[in-house]
């Protein structure tokens, strides 16, 4: 497995798993133990990089992943986040927001017990709290850091302006956020201001929370309790819309061998060496896909002809009354 760096010292496979689908958000969670045998399926295939958060589930994902990767500890990294109190935004969509000091603290030593371990590698803030200034939110990450808790500070969908205050009292060693072909608002900020700090990224969604695989359609149904169903681009008219990019990822696949998500996430790969992004997938022959793309190369005429196509997507990536939850 290639490895990438992070920041400046955190060292990882160049291709994460997120774990979050293993019992969250695309419907019913899969069986327990199957997700265990993945877990344990990615680290064979030289995945070290799991990402998690206590909010999905809630909890249980965190149990799931601080179980199955247990027995080598040592030998992954694994990121969890604090910041939404279990996920639910209540009556307006900041009221879920927490970064006090006191329940940072909290939520960590939960996690830790959670996952497990008796260290976090990297902890994210899940969202920017507009309560709490962004420097007494790192300084607090910052003593936990200074007492072996955590060993690395992260956020997650905040702007260019809150990554370089926090950078300034603790080093940020990456944000997460969502980037892919249909997602590049990073590119004209976020982005220019990570490589002058020297600051990683970590690209959640990827392959547009499936879309870009190819394997859904205007025609496909969503099951009732798939959040994907409040995403505007996710409706029927939006997924017809934006057919044109899925067919030219098929057409370069199919012209190297490979598959739509190996294409999507090569071009994401190919943005800059210090991207890591993290696909989820709840199926192990999806993984060894994902970790195929490692070894897909796009040309200069390839890359140019998916950014034309991707310049046309259409549908906004979350509903209006979302829109505070994330800081860009």
């Amino acid at each position: 497995m290639q490895k990438r760096k992070l920041g400046q010292h955190l060292e990882v496979s160049a291709l994460g798993l997120g774990c979050m689908g293993m019992s969250f958000f695309y419907g019913p969670p899969p069986d327990p133990a199957e997700m265990t045998r993945l877990l344990q399926a990615a680290v064979d295939r030289g995945v070290t990089f799991f990402d998690t958060a206590e909010v999905y589930g809630p909890f249980t994902n965190e149990e799931l992943v601080g179980q199955a990767l247990a027995p080598v500890r040592d030998q992954v990294v694994i990121a969890t986040k604090f910041g939404l109190r279990h996920g639910e935004h209540g009556p307006t969509p900041t009221s879920g927001l927490d970064s006090r000091p006191a329940q940072i603290r909290r939520v960590t030593e939960a996690s830790l017990r959670r996952l497990q371990t008796n260290y976090i590698d990297l902890l994210y803030q899940h969202r920017v709290d507009p309560e709490v200034p962004i420097e007494e939110v790192a300084g607090t990450v910052k003593e936990l850091i200074s007492e072996g808790k955590v060993k690395h500070f992260g956020l997650s969908e905040a702007g260019a302006a809150t990554i370089s205050r926090a950078h300034g009292v603790q080093p940020v060693t990456a944000p997460q956020s969502e980037y892919s072909l249909w997602t590049r608002d990073l590119d004209a900020e976020i982005i220019p201001t990570l490589e002058r700090l020297g600051i990683g990224l970590v690209p959640y969604s990827p392959l547009g929370k499936g879309y870009l695989t190819g394997t859904i359609d205007s025609r496909t149904s969503l099951a009732d309790n798939d959040l994907r169903r409040m995403l505007p681009r996710f409706t029927p008219e939006a997924r017809q819309a934006n057919q044109t990019l899925v067919d030219l990822l098929r057409q370069i696949a199919d012209d190297k061998g490979s598959t739509p998500a190996q294409i999507a996430l090569a071009w994401v790969l190919a943005q800059q060496s210090w991207f890591v992004p993290i696909p989820g997938t709840t199926k192990i022959h999806r993984l060894e896909e994902n970790v195929g793309a490692l070894d897909v190369e796009l040309t200069s005429g390839d890359l140019q002809r998916i950014d034309a196509a991707a310049n046309q997507v259409q549908g906004e990536r979350v509903p209006e009354q979302l829109k505070s939850l994330f800081g860009r």
